[in-house]
């Protein structure tokens, strides 16, 4: 244990949440314009705590839209392993309005949490890891060698990732990235992701009159697009919740009777977990897969929202000229997002009645992950969460998406971990949303014991 680092932590941990609780007062909300200001000025308080901190190099390099902070510390010598650190400082949009009961950028500390939006989703893992890095910096104690890289879009999907990581493919250069996004399935057991599912985003419009029509005029003689919109999309999915759309399933990487059996340890959390958030009246889903598989290690196609006619208060009898459907696919390995596109495309098309026409627009991408979860970057993190967690974390495939791993594996020859520290109760992107602050401080230890676990690995390697 790096007992100089741990001991710098424990020293300065009301300063560092008091830190922590002035970034998130920064509105640093990325998917509003009028909030452009405030994702620079997030920007810039990292910067200089970066500079304070010791970092050699700090920058902030501008992008398309918001700012990457970037920065680098090579004090422990030529021959120490190079840790490159990813994590984002931008938050979604929040308002009293959505169901707050404290301001959502002014942070409020109540039994021993900070309730504030980006409090779980991503600042305290911003934070977490700075801090980490500034007690083995600032004790001299640190067996790695240290990259930063804070991005300011990864809630606007992340559309200057790719093009930022291939331009500056050189300096990103690591010898493992760690990955700090995302949270875990209980308060007391940790777990690490080793998977991520990819993501493609689509617009189906059904069209039919070339206008809004008086139904009582022409009910009866025109294919209502809302129902024939609904016709179609209740055609995408079998009685069994599979999707049915032929060869939506052909290039999935299917499970080995080892990798069930390792993602089974941590089904009883997820299932929990399930009932505490999800709180439907009952699962859905493939029966030939457990709740843990279906998140993690089944592709999805979901309707994500419908559009057409009038909902407003009171009535309107009208016969609506279009009606829209926002539809999400969630991809596992080896599916690739423009395949699964082009499939649902030619499926909805060979379902459409001839009396509307429709059409699918793909929106957005984002291609799957696989990690090798018996390196030895992911062996330090096992034995890290081990020593400070007190238990053995367990192996989960996660549901959602993370850009910027696709990027990283496509640009640069390293290995890859993911990192988590905080509770998937805390409600990310929700009212209320907040971090345990014991969880946070056990992040900060956890990276710290990290470094320490990976030099070893790396010199006897």
């Amino acid at each position: 244990m790096n007992k100089q680092a741990l001991e710098y932590v424990d020293k300065h941990a009301d300063e560092f949440k008091n830190q922590l609780k002035e970034l998130l007062s920064i509105p640093s909300v990325s998917t509003l314009a009028e909030h452009q200001a405030d994702c620079e000025r997030a920007a810039e308080w990292l910067a200089a705590d970066m500079r304070r901190i010791g970092f050699e190099t700090v920058e902030v390099i501008h992008t398309k839209w918001h700012p990457v902070v970037f920065a680098e510390w090579l004090g422990a010598g030529m021959n120490a392993p190079t840790v490159l650190v990813y994590c984002h400082y931008d938050v979604q949009p929040a308002d009293m309005s959505d169901g707050w009961h404290t301001p959502p950028f002014q942070p409020t500390e109540q039994d021993g949490k900070v309730f504030a939006r980006g409090a779980i989703d991503s600042k305290s893992n911003v934070m977490a890891q700075l801090k980490a890095a500034e007690a083995v910096i600032k004790t001299g104690s640190s067996p790695v060698n240290i990259k930063l890289m804070f991005e300011g879009d990864e809630e606007s999907a992340s559309e200057n990732m790719t093009a930022f990581v291939a331009q500056y493919g050189d300096r990103l250069k690591c010898d493992v990235a760690i990955i700090c996004d995302g949270s875990m399935a209980d308060r007391e057991q940790p777990d690490i992701a080793y998977g991520l599912r990819g993501v493609v985003t689509m617009e189906l419009e059904v069209s039919g009159p070339k206008q809004d029509l008086h139904s009582g005029h022409f009910g009866g003689t025109v294919h209502n697009p809302i129902q024939a919109l609904a016709e179609i999309i209740s055609q995408l999915h079998n009685a069994d919740g599979s999707v049915n759309v032929a060869g939506f399933y052909d290039d999935v990487l299917p499970l080995d009777e080892e990798e069930r059996a390792e993602l089974a340890k941590a089904l009883p959390w997820i299932e929990s977990e399930w009932v505490d958030v999800a709180a439907a009246p009952a699962v859905w889903g493939e029966p030939d897969y457990n709740l843990h598989e279906r998140i993690g290690a089944r592709p999805t196609l979901e309707i994500n929202g419908i559009r057409g006619g009038f909902a407003g208060e009171g009535f309107k009898t009208v016969l609506p000229g279009m009606a829209l459907a926002k539809i999400s696919c969630r991809l596992v390995p080896n599916q690739t997002s423009q395949v699964i596109y082009e499939r649902l495309r030619d499926a909805i098309a060979a379902i459409t009645p001839r009396t509307v026409k429709a059409e699918l627009r793909l929106i957005e991408i984002g291609e799957p992950a696989l990690i090798d979860r018996h390196s030895p970057a992911v062996e330090a993190a096992k034995d890290a969460y081990a020593q400070v967690w007190g238990k053995h974390p367990h192996f989960v495939r996660e549901g959602g998406s993370i850009p910027v791993v696709v990027d990283l594996q496509k640009a640069l020859d390293m290995q890859i971990v993911l990192m988590s520290f905080g509770y998937k109760g805390c409600a990310a992107h929700g009212p209320n949303e907040h971090v345990y602050l014991d969880m946070w401080y056990k992040g900060m230890a956890i990276t710290i014991q990290f470094y320490e676990e990976l030099s070893q690995r790396m010199k006897r390697a």
